[in-house]
């Protein structure tokens, strides 16, 4: 998949930097070039029915798979997110989802307590996807899917992982999980209480309820254990921690706070830092990265290998980071401490920033105003090269120095 928008985060809808299909798909899908929606949809279902999907099943999903062409407008009109880690924490971190999170918890804990065991994530993190994706299953999308999915595999833009999440659909509807009318979700094909690509829904859907379905939209252990298995498939670390706040000093070597730089948590506190609430780290080796989403002058936490998990899920830094500070927060942490940080960048001095950064021979991607991990990563090397502290966080007074060339 690729990366987040407004309008999906916004939904804080499952998003992903890399399609994943348990289908066949086509290197290069047919698409709108390739002639008439009716003559490629006959193409379509002819490719079902070659890997395996029936005729019966084609023919129950016939009647939904209708071009819309509203879908394909809504795709395209994608505006780029650029709310701050603390803009969207403090809406999407709510204390109704904390207080709500810990009680689903506390009544499925049996449910819980079997899903840790057999998969390795804690209840927390399962709960935090849960709780941002669809308010715990309250919010899953209005849009029918397989029509939304039709209609975004015949438009080119991405044509292959919509084909591919097409194809998975109507698997889904082969093994019986799901009836084609019962298949409402997001624009963009999502389907379930943490809203899964149909590829994703049909690789890792787990029965967990026994009713021989995988049923995502209605049965709450079928969700739980379904995103637990994905997430193991993620690559979590059984019993290792994902986020923790910190305390930094003021003379931290601050090249050192970024994603790509791992170090034993017994050197972090031989560098000051500290936990949140000023005990010290634990002196071990476990490897940890700094984060500094909003600058030195704001939040800090320390994050580990299963980070690394919440990016894959989605791509974004603020979506991510904010879905791991949930978890923790479920789990019982404090509220963070916010800091000072400086104002945001505004959209057209984000976007001045990345081009006066192109230019300067950094690699940020597209120029679109969205400050993702490129440009934190130009930003952290242009701050080196002026002399300021690289905490990869862009400033007025960075882009200033940037405008005089200097």
């Amino acid at each position: 998949m690729v990366s987040a928008s407004q309008s999906r985060i916004a939904g804080a809808t499952l998003f992903l930097a890399v399609a994943l299909t348990s289908g066949a798909a086509t290197a290069a899908a047919p698409c709108r070039t390739s002639g008439p929606y009716e003559a490629w949809l006959a193409a379509l279902e002819r490719e079902a029915t070659a890997n395996g999907v029936s005729q019966r099943t084609v023919t129950a999903v016939a009647p939904y798979l209708t071009y819309d062409q509203r879908i394909v407008n809504i795709d395209r009109g994608q505006r780029v997110f650029t709310q701050t880690f603390l803009e969207f924490s403090d809406r999407m971190a709510a204390a109704y989802r904390i207080q709500t999170g810990a009680a689903k918890i506390k009544a499925l804990a049996n449910a819980f307590s079997r899903i840790e065991q057999q998969y390795g994530v804690p209840a927390p993190v399962i709960v935090a996807f849960w709780a941002l994706e669809s308010d715990f299953g309250a919010n899953m999308g209005k849009e029918h899917t397989l029509s939304a999915l039709a209609s975004l595999a015949y438009d080119c833009r991405r044509a292959d992982r919509f084909r591919a999440d097409l194809l998975d659909a109507l698997r889904i509807v082969e093994r019986g999980d799901l009836a084609p009318e019962e298949m409402i979700g997001s624009w963009a094909g999502e389907l379930g209480q943490t809203q899964m690509t149909p590829s994703i829904y049909y690789q890792y859907g787990v029965d967990y309820d026994g009713d021989g379905k995988r049923n995502l939209l209605r049965s709450a252990p079928d969700v739980l254990a379904s995103t637990a298995n994905y997430l193991a498939g993620l690559g979590w670390k059984r019993g290792e921690p994902w986020l923790t706040e910190v305390r930094v000093p003021q003379n931290l070597p601050w090249d050192q706070a970024d994603l790509s730089v791992q170090l034993p948590r017994s050197k972090w506190a031989s560098l000051g830092v500290a936990l949140a609430d000023g005990r010290a780290l634990p002196a071990d080796n476990l490897p940890a990265s700094l984060l500094l989403p909003m600058g030195r002058f704001g939040p800090a936490f320390l994050v580990y290998a299963n980070f690394q998990v919440y990016l894959q899920w989605n791509n974004s830094l603020v979506y991510s980071t904010t879905a791991a500070y949930l978890a923790t927060r479920i789990a019982g942490a404090p509220a963070l401490h916010r800091g000072a940080p400086p104002p945001a960048l505004p959209f057209n001095d984000a976007k001045e920033l990345q081009t006066l950064l192109t230019h300067a021979g950094y690699d940020v991607g597209t120029i679109d105003g969205f400050l993702g991990q490129k440009t934190r990563q130009a930003v952290k090397a242009v701050q080196v090269k002026y002399g300021m502290p690289a905490d990869s966080y862009p400033t007025a007074e960075l882009l200033a120095r940037l405008r005089g060339g200097r």
